[in-house]
């Protein structure tokens, strides 16, 4: 079933496990934007009118999260599969052709599992700020944080595990939210970011609870990942610069790859604080890779 939304064609997918709601937008060649953390299709709303000028985009909500229901119980989440189920999206609506793909947080870590096993689906990745605490030389604190951040959520709620995890990230957890910056006007946001902000905070335990741990803590495969290095864009915020767990992998995993890390404006959510800012780097950034 396919309907429309504004300016989106929504539709929905059968996956093992799961139903996936997407959006598409605009036309030419194919760019599936991976959301991070608690967020789903909204997240990238305020990039939509310079990205669809130029591309077909395709957002969606990933399995468990907002409109895309689990069909069992919720279990720790995987990487490998959530990578599957972008590859089965793109499948669905682009099956002859090698797609364009943005990950941010979470949504990045998948980015860089689904090139490392299904590269011949893809022409390049642009993985912002991926938190791949195993590519850093000491991820032990880090994973300890995140753990107790879990623990937090699991013993005092939602509010006190973001509290805490605000506190070791040395900030708000500007990653995980939907607010606008200090200095914004919410009522200029568009009206998809304003309507995802109650599903992102429905969204918080799904996220605190099963996909903050398990997806820090996977190991990219540096093997796989090798040949198709010249298809990897790693990338991270500006002003993330002084949060090792954030901005660290992405410059590690440069460093391992033989690539250059490739800095967007803003930080964490730089694609919902500073969205026509990270749009205009974004195009420049695949202009110069073509």
């Amino acid at each position: 079933m396919t309907t429309t939304v504004r300016t989106a064609a929504t539709g929905t997918l059968a996956v093992p496990g799961a139903t996936l709601y997407y959006e598409v937008r605009g036309s030419g060649p194919v760019l599936l934007l991976l959301p991070g953390g608690a967020g789903d299709a909204g997240m990238y709303a305020g990039m939509y009118g310079e990205l669809a000028a130029r591309y077909t985009v395709v957002s969606y909500d990933p399995r468990g999260l907002s409109r895309s229901p689990l069909d069992g119980p919720l279990t720790d989440q995987r990487v490998d599969v959530w990578a599957d189920d972008a590859r089965r999206l793109l499948d669905h609506l682009a099956p002859d052709a090698e797609a364009t793909v943005l990950g941010c947080s979470s949504g990045a870590v998948v980015a860089v599992d689904l090139l490392a096993r299904h590269p011949e689906r893809l022409c390049r990745v642009v993985a912002h700020e991926p938190p791949l605490l195993e590519l850093l030389d000491d991820p032990a604190p880090h994973k300890a944080l995140f753990a107790e951040v879990r623990q937090t959520f699991r013993a005092e709620g939602v509010a006190a595990a973001m509290t805490r995890f605000a506190e070791g990230m040395g900030e708000r957890p500007a990653g995980e939210r939907a607010e606008p910056a200090a200095d914004q006007d919410p009522t200029e946001l568009p009206p998809e970011i304003r309507e995802m902000a109650p599903r992102m905070h429905a969204n918080l335990p799904v996220f605190l609870d099963r996909m903050l741990c398990p997806f820090s803590a996977t190991a990219p495969d540096l093997a796989a990942l090798r040949p198709v290095a010249h298809k990897l864009v790693p990338a991270a915020g500006r002003d993330s610069r002084h949060q090792l767990p954030l901005y660290g992998p992405a410059v590690r995993l440069a460093e391992v790859l033989g690539r250059d890390v490739v800095e967007f404006p803003g930080g964490h959510l730089g694609a919902v604080e500073r969205p026509k800012e990270f749009a205009r780097q974004l195009l420049a950034v695949l202009d110069r890779a073509e």
